[in-house]
C-alpha cells in the first residue's frame, strides 16, 4: 500500500529521520522547512530509502506560507495520507538550561505558536483532503512532558495542549474515517548527537546513549499505525512509540527494543467521549 505522507520540520532532528523511515516503506514523503538546502538533503535522504520526495519551502509561523504548502501537496501529490506534526520551536540551550521559566528567555513560549498553534493550522488544511478521501492519519508529535515536569511550563504546555487537541479532533474527525493521536517517542539519537565527538558528551548522558531510539523508529511506527486495521479504535489518544513498536513487532535499526518510559515519567491521559462522559 502507498501513500502520502507529509513530515512538518523535517530538515533535522526527528522529522527528518521520520521522513526517511517512511519512505523505508515506500511513501512519498512532502517535508516542510525553512531551509532549501536542508531540505533538498532530507529528499536525497527519502529518495536514497526508496521513497519519492517533495520539498516544501515553509516557516510555520506564517499561515500564509503554510497555506501556499498544503496546496503545493494538493497540486504535486494529489492529496495527502499521513500528516505528521513535527514542527517546533526549540531553543535547546535555553530550554535545558537551570533556573524557572521567567529567567529564561521570554520566547521559550514560541513553542506554543510553532508546535501548538501550528499543528492546528496544518491540520486546518490537510483534514478536508483527508475527509474527502475517506481516510487519513494525522499524528502530532508529543512526549512525556505534556503530563510531567520536563523543560519547564511553556514545553507543558504545548505538549499537554497537543495531546488535548488531537483528542478533539478525533472527535469531529471520527464520522469520516480519519485518525488522530498524538505521539510519544522516546529519547531520540539524532544525527547531531551522533555526529558529537564522545568526549563532547558529558559521562551521565553518554551512559543513557544506547537506549535512546533512532528517528526512523517512529517513521517505521507510523507506518504500521496506519496500516493497522484497528487504527481508529486508537484515534483520539496519546500512544507512546516504544509500546507501539512492541505491539507492531518493530525493533530499532540496530535491533533494539525501544523503551517505554511509562513507568518513570508517566502515562498518557485517557480522553473522555462528549457523547458518554466515560473512558474511551
Amino acid at each position: 500500500m502507498s501513500y502520502v505522507a507529509v513530515v512538518t520540520g523535517a530538515t533535522r532532528g526527528l522529522g527528518r529521520g521520520i521522513a526517511r523511515g517512511l519512505a523505508s516503506k515506500g511513501a512519498t514523503v512532502g517535508v516542510t522547512g525553512r531551509d532549501p538546502e536542508a531540505l533538498d538533503g532530507a529528499c536525497a535522504e527519502i529518495e536514497a530509502q526508496g521513497g519519492k520526495a517533495l520539498a516544501i519551502v515553509c516557516d510555520h509561523r506564517d499561515d500564509a506560507q503554510v497555506e501556499a504548502a498544503f496546496a503545493q501537496v494538493k497540486r504535486d501529490l494529489g492529496g495527502i495520507d499521513i500528516l505528521v506534526n513535527n514542527a517546533a520551536a526549540v531553543y535547546g540551550e535555553d530550554l535545558v538550561a537551570p533556573g524557572p521559566f521567567w529567567e529564561k528567555p521570554l520566547r521559550l513560549a514560541e513553542m506554543i505558536d510553532v508546535g501548538l498553534r501550528s499543528n492546528y493550522v496544518a491540520a486546518w488544511h490537510a483534514a478536508p483532503m483527508m475527509v474527502a478521501a475517506g481516510k487519513g492519519l494525522i499524528a502530532s508529535i508529543s512526549f512525556y512532558g505534556a503530563i510531567s515536569y520536563f523543560h519547564g511550563p511553556a514545553y507543558g504546555a504545548a505538549k499537554a495542549g497537543t495531546d488535548k487537541m488531537m483528542a478533539d479532533m478525533a472527535v469531529d474527525l471520527a464520522p469520516h474515517g480519519v485518525a488522530a493521536i498524538s505521539y510519544w517517542p522516546g529519547f531520540i539519537l539524532t544525527d547531531a548527537v551522533k555526529a558529537l565527538p564522545p568526549e563532547m558528551i558529558p559521562d551521565d548522558l553518554r551512559a543513557m546513549l544506547p537506549q535512546w531510539e533512532t528517528p526512523e523508529f517512529t517513521g517505521l511506527v507510523l507506518d504500521a499505525l496506519y496500516r493497522d486495521d484497528k487504527l481508529m479504535e486508537m484515534s483520539g489518544q496519546a500512544l507512546i512509540g516504544a509500546e507501539l513498536g512492541e505491539r507492531y513487532g518493530i525493533v530499532d535499526l540496530d535491533g533494539k527494543q525501544p523503551v517505554s518510559y511509562r513507568d518513570t515519567m508517566g502515562s498518557p491521559h485517557i480522553p473522555f467521549t462528549p457523547a458518554t462522559g466515560q473512558k474511551s
